[in-house]
């Protein structure tokens, strides 16, 4: 595959602004000139990084390289600190990392490289904090996905959340108590994108929804509980989607990189019989 590390002044993230863009190589059948000039758009995935992470993660812990050349896919992983991928307007000149994905970079990805804009081309993934800004895009904006893989992330009942539940002092709950002040109080914040729960019942059986996977290890004591809460609620109201565990994995590399083997299949994403060398 080629890789594309893009440095741009980003209008929503108010700085400079670094991504990872994997793209299809060209086969060494074809001519230069007969690949670059054919006009082909290819799939996309958008790979999204967990808590302390970057751009960079997923190609430097994962063989996801090797995963995109065999599929022919075009996976572009952008840099969203510590965000949740959420709006932080009152974050030093502003951090606005939820509108940036669809309304700066997904321009960007498809008018300066050979990428499919369309809903079926389209796909979304990650992990942890990356899992919770998948399936926020994909419940916000599912006009835009076909599917979606939520690796190691639970949508967790936000409308039940309480002050009291807000004063503890964990790593967790501080950000989250950062984002509700930040989206007006608790209130504001439960009517807002980052409810996805509501949001999902809202829209169950509508057929809006795009393909869900969710996959976590049995053994991660961060996720595993509350995604058995919730495939119970979603059970239950008609929310359709795919579980998929696996024995003994924790909050890991060594899980991610088989969730996302295990997403692309999900997908539906059919081997290209091209060449990784």
């Amino acid at each position: 595959m080629s890789i594309a590390t893009l440095n741009f002044e980003s209008h929503y993230l108010k700085s400079n602004h670094e991504i990872t863009v994997i793209l299809p190589n060209k086969p060494r059948h074809l001519t230069a000139k007969s690949f670059y000039e054919s006009g082909k758009k290819y799939k996309v995935l958008w790979l999204l990084h967990g808590t302390y992470g970057d751009h960079t993660d997923w190609l430097r812990r994962t063989n996801i390289e090797l995963y995109a050349c065999e599929k022919d896919l075009i996976v572009v992983m952008p840099s969203a600190l510590n965000s949740n991928y959420s709006n932080w307007d009152s974050s030093m000149m502003g951090f606005g990392m939820y509108d940036y994905l669809t309304e700066e970079l997904m321009p960007l990805i498809y008018n300066w490289f050979p990428a499919s804009d369309k809903r079926e081309d389209n796909f979304i993934a990650g992990l942890s904090m990356g899992g919770r800004g998948t399936i926020k895009y994909a419940v916000n904006h599912p006009e835009r996905f076909a599917a979606a893989a939520v690796l190691s992330a639970a949508p967790v009942e936000y409308s039940k959340l309480t002050e009291e539940e807000l004063q503890q002092d964990d790593m967790f709950t501080r950000r989250l108590r950062s984002m509700v002040d930040n989206a007006g109080g608790l209130e504001r914040f439960i009517h807002s994108e980052e409810n996805v729960w509501s949001i999902m019942d809202s829209l169950a059986g509508s057929g809006r929804l795009p393909k869900l996977l969710f996959a976590c290890g049995t053994a991660d004591t961060m996720i595993y509980e509350n995604l058995k809460l919730f495939r119970d609620h979603a059970e239950k109201t008609g929310i359709p989607a795919e579980y998929w565990t696996l024995e003994g994995y924790g909050h890991e590399w060594r899980f991610w990189d088989l969730a996302i083997q295990k997403a692309l299949e999900f997908f539906g994403l059919e081997d290209s019989g091209a060449s990784p060398y």
